[in-house]
């Protein structure tokens, strides 16, 4: 259902220099960050809080904590709690379970996916191109050409690639890579954004509500990098005529986006917002205020729409 007109409403980070450390105690390069799926890097030229002059005082002051935060290390535990025997017409494979949880509190959002043994190896195959030297003393558990669908070799293999993972989310270019944030989310999300595209919110809303948790606790060190899944999660939740969870998601994308105002989904984000609020009785000034502050300031901003940005993503 498209939302309803308001008064006045208008019609990744790219890859950083990687660094020759190899543990969590070495120097501060942290090899490529997250870029978006999409084609355009999560961050801009112009996102610096110097850019947004605009900005009050506590909203700098919220800026410059959240940047504090980024860099707080969450430490996540990886468990490979089953497996189990797949068979296809033409295919036979061993699906492992991971669960994987935050260390040092409850962690009431666990994040439980499946992947196979062929996952772990594109997975490996992919850090190799970039992080050879890093990893050159993690083992990855070799193939077996006999004996794969044995127990004892499943309990084997459950062992060995739990201490896999262990050993790469060690390595802070690593865990901070596109390529390991993907290998834990991006089956997930894929299969999310695919739902939204054909209309199926509450089947996205599913996915999304088990994945973004885990996804922001990887991409700790680049909050932008969930913006594109919350954004996700208001449209499904307006579309489904939600208006005030779709409010709570933007509320939660907009404040990973304070002092970022060139970044793609600023603008048409806003826009959903002012919307939602007027249709929720809350203050929509001040965010229709923010909107033609934008707006004025990058015109080419104007036109897209959250719905259709999301939709492009993971295509």
């Amino acid at each position: 259902m498209a939302s309803p007109e308001h008064p006045g409403s208008p019609g990744w980070t790219g890859p950083t220099t990687q660094g020759p450390a190899r543990t969590e105690q070495a120097a501060p390069a942290t090899g490529p960050d997250l870029p978006r799926p999409g084609p355009e890097a999560h961050l801009d030229a112009h996102s610096s809080p110097s850019c947004n002059s605009s900005m009050t005082t506590r909203e700098l002051q919220d800026y410059w904590q959240n940047e504090k935060c980024r860099w707080k290390h969450v430490k996540l535990l990886f468990e490979i709690a089953s497996a189990r025997i797949e068979e296809r017409k033409i295919s036979k494979f061993v699906m492992y379970q991971i669960i994987v949880i935050q260390t040092g509190s409850f962690d009431s959002n666990k994040a439980v996916l499946e992947r196979r043994y062929s996952d772990f190896e594109k997975l490996q195959k992919a850090l190799l191109k970039t992080f050879s030297e890093e990893i050159e003393d993690v083992v990855f558990p070799r193939k077996h050409l006999v004996g794969n669908f044995t127990e004892e070799m499943i309990c084997e293999r459950k062992l060995a690639l739990k201490e896999y993972l262990g050993l790469l989310y060690a390595i802070r270019c690593v865990r901070r890579s596109r390529e390991f944030v993907d290998f834990l989310t991006r089956p997930e999300l894929s299969e999310a954004f695919g739902c939204l595209r054909g209309g199926q919110y509450a089947q996205a809303l599913d996915i999304l509500v088990r994945v973004v948790p885990l996804q922001e606790k990887l991409t700790a060190h680049c909050p932008v990098a969930v913006v594109p899944a919350l954004c996700a999660m208001l449209v499904c939740h307006r579309d489904l005529e939600r208006p005030a969870e779709a409010f709570s998601a933007g509320e939660r994308a907009l404040q990973r986006l304070q002092a970022q105002e060139g970044h793609r989904y600023y603008a048409p984000l806003l826009d959903a917002m002012v919307s939602l609020a007027y249709v929720l009785g809350r203050d929509f000034v001040s965010l229709q205020e923010k909107l033609e502050e934008t707006q004025l300031r990058r015109p080419s901003h104007q036109g897209v729409t959250l719905k259709e940005l999301a939709v492009q993503e993971y295509l």
